[in-house]
Order: structure tokens, then C-alpha cells, then sequence
């Protein structure tokens, strides 16, 4: 079956944040995790935004577009875009929980 960088997009963002609540199921119940092509505002000053965290409504809503297309990777293969979604899945979780990404899952996340 073909899949679509969409589809592989949207499983990569699933799959991540799955293994996020199982290290943390207490702090990540309820928090629905989405995708969006394109942010409906901007709040980033100096770029366009990856993701938005509303903590209020237990919501990370990750957008598809910018991460794909603003990203400089050196390598564009899938391994690599792979890695730079999961980049931004444990950064968006940090960002809710108030914690530094490599806490999350430090024998997995890797900043550089």
C-alpha cells in the first residue's frame, strides 16, 4: 500500500506521542495530540509556528507544512524527517509539561 508523507507525517507524530504517555501517562492523560497543514494564526514573532500547546485545553496540534518544508536537513531521506518530526513531538510535550525535552526520554532524544 502507498502511503503519503501526510500519512507517514501523521503515524510518526502518533507513534511518538504514544511512547511519550507511556513514559508519562499521568501528565500526558487526555491531551489530544493533532495535526494541521498550517498554523490559523501566527504567534511567532520571528518565524512561522511547528506546533501550538494549549495547555488549558489539554491540546498539542502539530503544523504538517512548516515542519516539512522550513526544515534544513542535511540529509532529506526518512530517517532523518522522521527524526525531525519526533524532534518536535518531544519538544512540544516539554514545552506543555514545563520540562527540558531530554527529560522526557533521555535514553531517546538526542537535540543535535
Amino acid at each position: 500500500m502507498l502511503r503519503t508523507r501526510a500519512d507517514v507525517f501523521d503515524q510518526t507524530i502518533a507513534s511518538a506521542a504514544e511512547y511519550l504517555r507511556g513514559l508519562w501517562p499521568d501528565e500526558l492523560d487526555r491531551v489530544s495530540f493533532e495535526v494541521a497543514a498550517l498554523p490559523a494564526e501566527n504567534s511567532e514573532r520571528d518565524g512561522i509556528d511547528r506546533w501550538s500547546v494549549l495547555a488549558d485545553e489539554r491540546r498539542v496540534i502539530f503544523y504538517r507544512l512548516p515542519i516539512e518544508r522550513l526544515a534544513h536537513l542535511h540529509e532529506d531521506d526518512e530517517y532523518h524527517q522522521r527524526a525531525l518530526v519526533e524532534g518536535c513531538v518531544y519538544r512540544a510535550v516539554a514545552e506543555l509539561l514545563g520540562k527540558d525535552p531530554w527529560e522526557l526520554a533521555p535514553d531517546r532524544y538526542d537535540p543535535h
